[in-house]
C-alpha cells in the first residue's frame, strides 16, 4: 500500500507560525516533530512507501524532514501550481499500478489514538479490496461549524457496520443550528438506528488506484484526460515534475466534488481516532501541553495571574499580567494577539498583511535545498543575513542586478566561485561580489559552512536572482 501525502496549502489560519514557504505541516510543533513527520511515521506502519505530492518549495522541506526520519523509500510528484485535490490524487494514481492500494492523507492532521487508527485502516482496506472508494468519517464530539459532514447509513441495512456504512450525502460546513441537528440525529441513530448518521469529513481516503481512476474518468473525464496527458509529458521515472502549461490545463476541483459526491461505490468508516485538522490556534491550544493554570508550556513565558492562554514564541521573553483566554504568537518579525474563539479570523489579518509586505510568505529564516538563511537586519539600501550551507551542497550559479554582496565566513570552509575564479574561504576570511558578477557558494567539506552576508544596493529582495545553473532545477 502507498501513502499519498498531499502537502498543498499554506495554513493561513496559523499565521504567523505558518507561512507560504514554511506552512504549518512542516513546523515542528510537537516534541521536535512536524505534522508531516508524524503523518509519515503513523502511516509507514501500514504502507510500503510514501508518495509526496507538493510544489517545488515544499519538496525540499519534505526531503529534509524525511531524511531526519531516515525514510528513503519515497516518491515525489511536483506541481508547479495547485489545482485542488482531484488532479493531485489523479496524477499520483496514474503514476502507480492500477491494483495498488493507496491511502490518501493530508500532511497537516493530528491523530493521537493510533491503536484505533490501525483498526479503522484495516476495515477500510478490506472495503477497498472489494473495489470501493473508502473515506473516513470522524465521530463528532460537538456541533462543529468549521468542518464538512458526511451523512451515512448502515451498508445493506447491517447495523453492526461489518460492511462499513454507505455514504448518503456530503454536506458543506453547516451553521450552528444545522450542526446541532446533526448531533441530535446521531442520538436517534444510537438509540434505534432509525436515522442517518453524521460524521466530520476527514479528507482521508483509501482505494485502489485503478478504481479511483475509473470513477474519475466516468464523472470528471476532463480532469482524467488532462491529468493523463500531463503525466505522459512529464514521465514516470524519478521525480515527476509536471509542466506549468500542462498543470494549468487540468480543470480545478476537489476529490469530493469531482468523484465522491457522484460515485455509487463510496463507503465510509466511522473513526473515533482523536483526530484534529489543526485548522486554528484554538485547535492547536487543545493539543499542546499546559501548566497548572492552563497556559501552554513555554520556558520564555512569564505568567502573572494569567491563565488559559496559548503563548508561542522562542526568541524573547513574553510576560503576561492578568491575561486570560488569549492567543499570543511571537515569531520575531510578526506578533499575533487574539481572543480564544476568534482565531478563525486570522485569515482576515493575513489578507491585510499581503497588501504591503511579504510577512505572509516567509519567516526571518528561509529554508532552501542547500541549507538556510536568516535575515539579521534589513533597512533601506542594505540587508544582513546569516547563511548556512549543508555539507555537499551548493547554491546556484547566479548574479544580481541591484546589489553587491560581502561574504564573511564564520565556520567551515567555503568554496567560492566569482567570475570563473574558484578559491577557498576559511573562518574570518571574506570576499566581495560586484553587482552583475556571476558567483557561486559551495560546501565541499564535512561540516556546515556558516557565513555572514551583507547586501548593499537599492533593491535587496529575494527575487533579484538570475540563476544560470542550479542543482535543484529551480528557475
Amino acid at each position: 500500500m502507498t501513502n499519498i501525502i498531499l502537502c498543498g496549502g499554506n495554513g493561513t489560519r496559523l499565521w504567523p507560525i505558518s507561512r507560504t514557504l514554511m506552512p504549518k505541516q512542516f513546523v515542528k510543533l510537537f516534541e521536535d516533530r512536524s505534522l508531516f513527520q508524524l503523518t509519515v511515521q503513523r502511516n509507514a506502519k501500514v504502507c510500503d512507501t510514501q508518495f509526496i505530492v507538493s510544489n517545488a518549495e515544499q519538496y525540499f522541506l519534505a526531503l529534509d524532514q524525511l531524511e531526519e526520519l531516515k525514510k528513503t523509500n519515497n516518491k515525489y510528484l511536483l506541481e508547479p501550481v495547485g489545482r485542488n485535490t482531484a488532479p493531485a490524487i489523479a496524477l499520483a494514481c496514474l503514476a502507480l499500478d492500477r491494483d495498488e492500494l493507496v491511502l490518501v492523507t493530508p500532511s497537516d492532521h493530528l491523530i493521537k489514538d493510533e491503536k484505533e487508527y490501525a483498526k479503522v485502516l484495516q476495515k477500510a482496506k478490506e472495503l477497498a479490496e472489494q473495489d470501493n472508494l473508502v473515506t473516513f468519517g470522524i465521530t463528532p464530539s460537538f456541533a462543529e461549524t468549521g468542518f464538512g459532514y458526511i451523512e451515512a447509513a448502515p451498508a445493506d441495512g447491517d447495523p453492526s457496520l461489518a460492511a462499513g456504512m454507505d455514504v448518503v450525502n456530503f454536506h458543506e460546513k453547516p451553521n450552528e443550528d444545522t450542526a446541532i441537528a446533526y448531533l441530535k440525529k446521531n442520538i436517534q441513530y444510537a438509540n434505534n438506528k432509525s436515522a442517518n448518521y453524521y460524521m466530520w469529513n476527514s479528507g482521508m481516503f483509501l482505494f485502489k488506484a485503478g478504481v479511483f481512476l475509473d470513477e474519475l474518468k466516468k464523472y470528471a473525464p476532463k480532469i482524467y484526460e488532462a491529468s493523463k496527458e500531463a503525466l505522459q509529458k512529464a514521465g514516470k521515472e524519478g521525480i515527476v515534475r509536471i509542466k506549468y502549461e500542462d498543470m494549468t490545463a487540468i480543470p480545478e476541483d476537489s476529490i469530493d466534488y469531482a468523484v465522491m459526491e457522484k460515485s455509487d461505490i463510496v463507503k465510509v468508516v466511522p473513526s473515533n481516532i482523536s483526530w484534529s485538522d489543526m485548522g486554528s490556534f484554538d485547535a492547536l491550544y487543545e493539543e499542546l501541553p499546559k501548566d497548572e493554570n492552563g497556559n501552554t508550556l513555554n520556558e520564555n513565558h512569564i505568567a502573572i495571574d494569567s491563565k488559559n492562554n496559548l503563548v508561542y514564541g522562542s526568541g524573547r521573553k513574553i510576560a503576561t499580567v492578568d491575561i486570560e483566554d488569549c492567543i499570543i504568537v511571537d515569531t520575531g518579525d510578526a506578533l499575533l494577539v487574539s481572543k480564544k474563539g476568534a482565531s478563525q479570523k486570522v485569515k482576515k489579518a493575513v489578507e491585510e498583511v499581503r497588501k504591503n509586505s511579504q510577512l505572509h510568505h516567509i519567516h526571518l529564516t528561509g529554508y532552501r535545498p542547500w541549507g538556510t538563511y536568516t535575515v539579521l537586519e534589513e533597512s533601506d539600501g542594505y540587508k544582513i543575513k546569516k547563511i548556512v550551507v549543508k555539507p555537499g551542497k551548493r547554491l546556484s550559479l547566479q548574479k544580481h542586478f541591484h546589489r553587491n554582496e560581502h561574504w564573511i565566513v564564520v565556520s567551515g570552509t567555503a568554496t567560492v566561485t566569482i567570475g570563473g575564479q574558484k578559491r577557498y574561504l576559511r573562518p574570518n576570511e571574506s570576499t566581495y561580489i560586484k553587482m552583475g558578477e556571476l558567483h557561486r557558494l559551495e560546501n565541499e567539506g564535512k561540516i556546515p559552512v556558516v557565513l555572514i552576508e551583507a547586501q548593499v544596493g537599492e533593491y535587496t529582495s529575494e527575487d533579484d536572482i538570475v540563476r544560470v545553473e542550479d542543482d535543484f532545477e529551480r528557475s
